[in-house]
């Protein structure tokens, strides 16, 4: 199975997460593919089965700037290959910001939800002010996403 991971980072740390879920991925015998600076064209290029966006959060709930472009894209043109494809998304925030924590991930299961991915398992919550290792933290949960997409 083909996984796109897209991924949108302000310091770096969402892009970190990503490019371990990517190892992780290959580690179980999918085909993962990251790019930090993907476009639309590059995510058809590579065909995929399956999709995990992984986001930190910025300003006031937004998508960090290095996400803006893709997003926008993707919602111009709504790919209808897509739809129904399994999905899933892992969010970084910091939970003292209270109603805007993960509001970036919130925004990716919308336009998920907009495309038709099917959401396999509940966006994961890496909080900012509970941890200092967001990738291992984020091992349990991708190793039952990549069990989702092995199943």
């Amino acid at each position: 199975m083909k996984v796109a991971i897209l991924s949108g980072s302000v310091y770096g740390t969402a892009e970190e997460v990503a490019r371990h879920a990517q190892s992780l991925f290959k580690a179980a015998g999918l085909e993962a593919w990251h790019d930090p600076r993907a476009t639309l064209a590059d995510v058809q290029k590579f065909a995929p089965q399956a999709f995990l966006a992984v986001t930190s959060t910025t300003g006031m709930g937004e998508l960090p700037d290095n996400m803006m472009p893709l997003f926008s894209e993707i919602r111009d043109v709504l790919p209808a290959a897509w739809r129904g494809l399994p999905g899933a998304v892992i969010g970084l925030g910091d939970s003292s910001y209270g109603d805007t924590y993960c509001g970036g991930g919130e925004q990716l299961r919308e336009l998920f939800a907009e495309l038709g991915v099917r959401e396999v398992q509940p966006m994961l919550r890496l909080d900012a002010s509970e941890t200092v290792t967001p990738e291992t933290d984020a091992e349990p949960w991708l190793a039952g996403f990549i069990s989702h997409l092995k199943g």
